[in-house]
Parts: structure tokens; sequence; C-alpha cells
């Protein structure tokens, strides 16, 4: 009987010391696994901003759509222009703006203080040529299809919305928002762990999971872990 009890006292020891390891080290192992899955979104969400960015500067607003994000980067292309010389302080005193001294003529010239126009017209150039936006933001081998997916998922996408709200003085201004909850990605990771995570999220009023830009107020589409 005593070998017994000392059998289950031992058994009962050794299961206790490991309830309080595994007590220590879930958490320890819930972060460390979870910063690895925050890291890979947060860069899945950055190119998605990025792309918004760019489709913006053609565009002048946001889509809510990845299917016409994803076209417009493959075939659109940016223009890119460039500037050689400027003009001088006496120039520009004059009148003189960069529209005009492309346009200027051999008799406009001397009234902006130009003595030799053919070597004003060579030092002085704006030139502007177009690059695909694929190649100039991401690199031409960027895989820009898989930007709409979440990683550590099957597939699963982002949520994105885009609009417009008006400011104080009346101007519309574009607005996006891709995000992703932690439920989703955090998946497969200890459950007691992503409840915690999403309740403290939820007292703090925060949003349970990631995201860049924001659908209700202008915020410089920042992340908001950024």
């Amino acid at each position: 009987m005593r070998i017994i009890f000392k059998t289950l006292l031992g058994v009962a020891i050794v299961f206790m010391a490991y309830l309080c390891y595994s007590s220590i080290m879930t958490p320890i192992r819930f972060e460390a696994e979870k910063a690895v899955r925050d890291e890979a979104v947060k860069r899945r969400l950055i190119d998605i901003r990025k792309a918004q960015i760019e489709f913006l500067n053609l565009n002048q607003r946001y889509t809510g759509s990845f299917d016409t994000l994803i076209y417009f980067v493959k075939t659109a292309k940016s223009p890119i222009v460039l500037k050689k010389g400027e003009l001088t302080d006496a120039q520009m005193e004059k009148g003189l703006t960069e529209e005009k001294a492309l346009t200027l003529t051999p008799e406009e010239a001397p009234q902006y203080g130009i003595e030799n126009y053919e070597e004003f017209r060579a030092s002085f150039v704006r030139d502007t040529s177009y690059v695909s936006v694929l190649e100039s933001a991401f690199g031409r081998n960027f895989p820009i299809d898989s930007i709409r997916y979440v990683p550590f998922t099957d597939k699963a996408q982002f949520e994105m919305e885009a609009t417009s709200k008006p400011s104080a003085s009346g101007i519309q201004i574009p607005l996006f928002e891709a995000r992703v909850p932690f439920a989703l990605y955090l998946n497969g990771l200890d459950k007691q762990e992503i409840i915690n995570l999403i309740d403290a999220r939820k007292t703090q009023e925060k949003y349970e999971g990631l995201k860049v830009g924001d659908i209700n107020s202008p915020n410089n589409n920042v992340g908001n872990w950024e």
C-alpha cells in the first residue's frame, strides 16, 4: 500500500510540475508564434496600402475590390517626370513659369531675360515617361495576385472597403481600410490565449485584429500597430 501511495504521489508531483511548466510556457509559445504571424500579415497589409496609394494617384479614389486593384497594378503605368534645369529667381520674378517655359518661343525669350534661346531650351527640360506600376512599386516578379490572401490561412481574403467622406470644408476625402481579425489568422494557436487577446482589445475599444487605413476618418492610412 505504501508503495502504491508513493507512486501516486510521484505521479501527482510530476503532473503538477507539468501544469506549472505548461502555464508558464503556453503564453510564451503563443506570443512567439503570434509574432511570426503578425509580421507576415503586416507585410501583406503594407503591400495592399502601397497598391491603394498607386491606385489613388492615378484615379483620385481608392477601390474596395481586390480584382480591380490587382488588375490595376498589373496593367497600369505611372508617369515619371525627368527634370533638367531650374528657372532663376529673376526669370520667375518676370512671370516665367515652368509651364510657360516649356512652350516659350524665341520671340518671347527676351522679355524673361533669356538672351540665348537655344541654350535655354537645351538646359531646361521636362520629359515624361511611363513605367509599369507593378515594376516601379513592387518589382517585376512580385506575386501581386497574393496580396488579397491572409497568411497562415487557406486562402482567406482580407476584408477591404473604400469610400469617401466630406471634410469640414466640403471636400470629399478618399478613404480605405484593409483588415483581418485575430481569430482568423491566429487560428490553430492556443484558443484561450486568442480569447484573452480579443477580450483585451474589446475592453480597450480597439479593433480585434490588424488593419491599415480607416473607413470612418482620415488617418494617413497608418496600420493600427504603427
